[in-house]
């Protein structure tokens, strides 16, 4: 019998089809915080005070929220691109170019993106600079995608924002060809919150590639670069060295670029991309990098080499290797930005160093949310993601026996990540979120078959019953046995999930 959170009041609406309902007539990144958290809150309990905002509990503001989101949904989606800054453009000059209000960190790649934007944010903020982060896509709720001084906007801030800017939103659209999309708008949105804010320096994440992504109308002084792999090939290329084309495109005159380590091909062009613009390069493994970690109990202890010097002795409560070099990363950009290793031959204050790395938190990347079972969260969508995942959960949490419930998005490299996978599966239950990007399950499950055999793959086309299936079979080992759950395939998935366990 597992124990997914439950009341002993009247039988609730079922989660799980509110959410579908939902999503027939809303964009898929919208329509899990319409519906989930709506439903699961009364299941879930009261918030658990992370790093991911509930609904608003005041009626007024939660309709008031929604119909912003309503209006967000009937624009182009994010998976619509048309690969051109103009109106992205046109918006900030209306606006009156907020984006140039204050300096900027811009961080491309492919995997790793949002927990170094995190880990950024943490330093800066414990040096005592006033901070905008911008990151996509969220979690569970559209306001985690703007944050200020560390923490989501409010409901009340993100609805006076939209409310502001929405006149200009409605020149550009009349003066344009398409209408701004749904990722523009929410740019436009942080640029400006930062600029009322105002905000020391803002941390922002592409939402995809570099050039022609509607982040790159800031003129970012670091340009951070976490490791390219496949994804997204029909839009960025087919290599990563055809990706790292695109993705240099955040590369500006005279910059410094921080660059994670990078397969051959992409170093190469990202290398040339920087001659051409005369930056500064620092490259892990060679200006920095990690230097030692080892496991501890609720993350790992490192020593990393930054720009400036050695921090030893620095706690970060995430698993895994790619976290470590993350936060490598994180470390020589705020480095970097403070000029660190070019004008300046020092280290930032250890103890505020450690201070920072230690308060990071990263929802959705291996995130445990439940107990006896252990029920953990990843976000991991990619090949590449899923093996960093996959080996992590292997150092971090020795887990006796560990089924994995996985829900994929259509176009994705499927086989490539089941395989990743593999080796520390038992079982694997697919099935689908409620975005219609998701793959359908038994899709999915002739997939998995082929990988794993027939008789370790389940299908539970509803992701609560997946859960229910997976914890179940986790607790067929009995309560000390050490099985556990590992949720994953997309961040719809995740996010999902998080609000059916109780995490609203």
């Amino acid at each position: 019998m597992s124990d997914l959170p439950q009341n002993d009041g009247p039988e609730p609406p079922d989660p799980f089809d509110e959410i579908v309902e939902a999503e027939t007539d809303r964009d898929p990144d919208l329509a899990v915080i319409e519906a989930g958290s709506r439903t699961l809150r009364t299941q879930g309990g009261p918030p658990q005070g992370d790093a991911v905002p509930a609904r608003p509990q005041d009626p007024e503001l939660d309709r008031a929220l929604r119909a912003v989101e309503a209006e967000l949904a009937d624009r182009w989606p994010e998976t619509k691109l048309d690969p051109s800054l103009a109106r992205v453009e046109a918006l900030m000059d209306v606006l009156g170019e907020p984006q140039r209000a204050y300096p900027s960190i811009h961080i491309t790649g492919t995997n790793g993106k949002t927990s170094t934007a995190r880990m950024i944010e943490a330093l800066l903020t414990a040096f005592e600079l006033r901070t905008g982060r911008y990151t996509s896509p969220h979690v569970q709720s559209v306001t985690e995608r703007i944050s200020l001084d560390g923490a989501p906007i409010s409901a009340e801030r993100f609805i006076e924002t939209y409310e502001d800017i929405k006149p200009y939103v409605g020149m550009v659209d009349a003066a344009q060809e398409h209408r701004l999309s749904f990722f523009e708008v929410l740019t436009g949105m942080a640029y400006a919150a930062f600029a009322d804010a105002p905000v020391d320096v803002a941390v922002v994440e592409v939402g995809m590639g570099g050039s022609w992504d509607a982040t790159n109308v800031i003129d970012a002084q670091v340009a951070v670069v976490t490791p390219i792999a496949l994804d997204h090939t029909d839009r960025l290329g087919e290599t990563p060295g055809q990706i790292a084309g695109e993705k240099a495109g955040i590369v500006k005159q005279g910059a410094t670029v921080v660059l994670a380590q990078q397969p051959v091909d992409a170093a190469q062009v990202m290398l040339k991309r920087s001659v051409e613009a005369d930056a500064t390069v620092a490259r892990e493994g060679m200006e920095f990098g990690v230097t030692s970690r080892e496991v501890a109990v609720g993350g790992q202890l490192l020593t990393l080499r930054g720009l400036g010097g050695e921090y030893p002795e620095v706690f970060l409560p995430l698993h895994g290797a790619h976290m470590a070099h993350n936060a490598a990363v994180a470390l020589a950009a705020v480095e970097a930005f403070f000029g660190i290793g070019s004008q300046h031959a020092r280290t930032l204050d250890v103890d505020t160093v450690r201070t920072a790395f230690a308060s990071v938190a990263s929802p959705g990347r291996l995130e445990v949310v439940r107990q006896s079972p252990t029920v953990i969260l990843d976000a991991a969508h990619n090949p590449g993601g899923a093996a960093a995942a996959a080996e992590a959960v292997g150092e971090a949490f020795g887990f006796s026996r560990l089924v994995g419930v996985v829900g994929t998005s259509d176009g994705k490299d499927v086989k490539g990540f089941l395989e990743a996978f593999e080796p520390i599966f038992a079982e694997v239950v697919v099935t689908r979120n409620s975005s219609h990007r998701a793959m359908d399950a038994d899709e999915l499950a002739a997939v998995a078959v082929e990988v794993f055999g027939q008789e370790r793959v389940q299908v539970e086309p509803r992701l609560d019953d997946a859960l229910e299936a997976a914890i179940t079979l986790a607790e067929e080992e009995g309560e000390y046995a050490g099985a556990g759950v590992l949720v994953t395939g997309s961040v719809i998935t995740v996010g999902e999930a998080r609000l059916l366990l109780g995490r609203a």
